[in-house]
């Protein structure tokens, strides 16, 4: 049986988007060129270069943030430009730990990532 109450979420929970850009050593001149791409492409806020894992992450990654609205151009665009990193997108609605288990789209190969963080 399904519970209604979790099919009937109202969208302006969602306060905005986090994408997150995994590279390693080998992938990060890719990464840089997709970053400057979207920076150019996209009115967003970049996060900062990190080499190492961070949180949940299980790689080295940038934060790529956006508000709902853009979420229907810059997905499909990624998917298309993602250059075959992996690219991780989560729903901010202030429940960091759905927000990174539940309301997760993944584009690329899907990775486990360390959920214990949030709680």
């Amino acid at each position: 049986m399904t519970d209604n109450k979790q099919n009937n979420k109202d969208i302006s929970l969602i306060t905005g988007y986090h994408a997150h850009v995994y590279y390693d050593e080998t992938s990060k001149p890719r990464a840089a060129r997709l970053r400057d791409a979207i920076e150019t492409r996209f009115k967003v806020e970049m996060g900062r270069w990190r080499d190492a894992p961070v949180g949940p992450h299980p790689t080295g990654s940038y934060q790529v943030a956006f508000t709902p609205d853009l979420f229907g151009e810059i997905i499909p665009w990624l998917a298309l430009n993602r250059d075959g990193l992996t690219v991780f997108t989560h729903a901010e609605t202030g429940d960091h730990l759905a927000d990174h288990r539940d309301y997760a789209v993944w584009l690329g190969e899907q990775q486990s990532l360390k959920l214990s963080i949030f709680e």
